[in-house]
């Protein structure tokens, strides 16, 4: 079936390179100057939720746990102005009781009226480095499989794109967490592992198509026509696919609770980087890299010669 559609989509796809090549720039040089903002998870340490009757001051109360010992105390709201969220690095010789009941106390005190302590959270450094290596590995791994899948299905030049293309999508997600200064914690890896198989599927269907549509063509189109031509063919599925993972996702952020909201954000920004890379970068990459007509045909069948007497 053909699509309606008939947008020129390889006509920007150098415009597309420059954007792709400047948030890739953006990134990398965040990643080297600001790192990530690593969530206790991995660096270890504690997590308290506090909540009040009334909007507490941040201000005031970051200002009292500074001169109490706790500089690198860090205060967020979450859920409303009353909820109050303390991340510490781990603090040597104190038990978790007694830091838990002196963070409490030091809260309190910068605050008219007293809160309540809801939730406790304590992650060792020893844990923190393991799951630093885990999720690295995890990431290691997912790549190293969907390379091999991908060389086996396809010809090198799409198989050398797809996984330039994951890299791009999962290089610039994270960067807009090194960018904003975002925590990146276990669920937000989780996240990025998520829409590294996001991504390569909704690859895979643009490269069924544009082989698709090499074999089953009778005209000897360009290859830039043809591929143009698969695109604004898969175009419906993939705008309706996304979008309803997109408001699915929007629904999380916002309602979710602070738990997932970095899972939520990594995905609503990792959905429409693959929607984009799977359009403009995938396949505009395999072009710049020679794909022809010839590379997508099935292999010619052996002729077999019977020798005569």
């Amino acid at each position: 079936m053909t699509s309606a559609s008939h947008i020129d989509f390889l006509s920007k796809r150098k415009l597309a390179f420059y954007f792709s090549g400047t948030l890739l720039l953006i990134s990398i040089v965040s990643f080297f100057v600001k790192g990530l903002d690593l969530g206790i998870d991995f660096t270890g340490g504690s997590v308290y939720e506090l909540h009040y009757n009334q909007a507490a001051d941040l201000d005031k109360m970051r200002s009292t746990l500074e001169q109490q010992g706790f500089a690198d105390a860090n205060l967020q709201h979450f859920g409303s102005a009353a909820d109050v969220l303390i991340r510490l690095k781990p603090v040597e010789n104190v038990s978790q009781k007694e830091l838990s009941e002196k963070v409490l106390s030091v809260a309190n005190s910068s605050q008219s009226q007293p809160g309540e302590l809801r939730r406790v959270e304590f992650v060792g450094p020893q844990v923190g480095d393991d799951l630093v290596n885990d999720g690295g590995l995890a990431l290691f791994f997912a790549f190293v499989g969907i390379m091999v899948y991908v060389s086996i299905r396809f010809e090198w030049k799409l198989s050398l794109s797809a996984i330039a293309a994951l890299f791009h999508d999962s290089i610039i997600t994270m960067g807009f967490f090194s960018v904003f200064g975002w925590e990146f914690d276990m669920t937000v890896l989780s996240a990025i592992l998520a829409l590294i198989g996001y991504s390569i599927n909704d690859t895979i269907v643009v490269y069924d198509r544009i082989r698709e549509t090499v074999r089953s063509s009778r005209i000897k189109e360009s290859i830039n026509a043809i591929v143009n031509t698969a695109l604004n063919d898969t175009l419906s599925r993939t705008i309706l696919t996304s979008l309803t993972v997109f408001l699915t996702l929007l629904a999380l952020a916002f309602l979710g609770g602070k738990t997932i909201h970095g899972f939520a954000i990594a995905m609503l920004i990792g959905v429409v980087k693959g929607t984009y890379s799977s359009i403009y970068i995938a396949s505009s990459l395999a072009l710049s890299l020679g794909l022809s007509r010839d590379d997508l045909m099935p292999p010619a069948k052996d002729s077999v010669v019977d020798d005569m007497p």
